[in-house]
């Protein structure tokens, strides 16, 4: 037996198992229900998820930038030295 029919065998066992659980399982029904994607609906949820992720790391890039700028505004208003901005770090 040559390596594609040992991985063929091995798919469809898998397969099976899966099918097996599914048929058992209380989301077997919306499993059932589910389609695929038209190409908007697909096209539409990636630029809502890329929104957010651009948003979300704006927002974290802001922060960085805010709690990181602190630090020099404490020491050039305060007149800190060295060491206690390293502290602040």
């Amino acid at each position: 037996m040559d390596i594609l029919e040992r991985t063929w065998e091995t798919q469809d066992r898998i397969e099976k198992r899966v099918n097996e659980r599914i048929k058992s399982n209380k989301w077997s029904r919306v499993i059932k229900m589910s389609v695929k994607p038209t190409t908007d609906e697909f096209i539409k949820t990636l630029q809502v998820c890329c929104i957010g992720m651009i948003l979300i790391g704006a927002l974290g890039f802001l922060i960085y930038k805010t709690w990181t700028g602190v630090g020099e505004l404490l020491k050039d208003y305060l007149d800190l030295g060295t060491i206690a901005l390293s502290l602040l770090a």
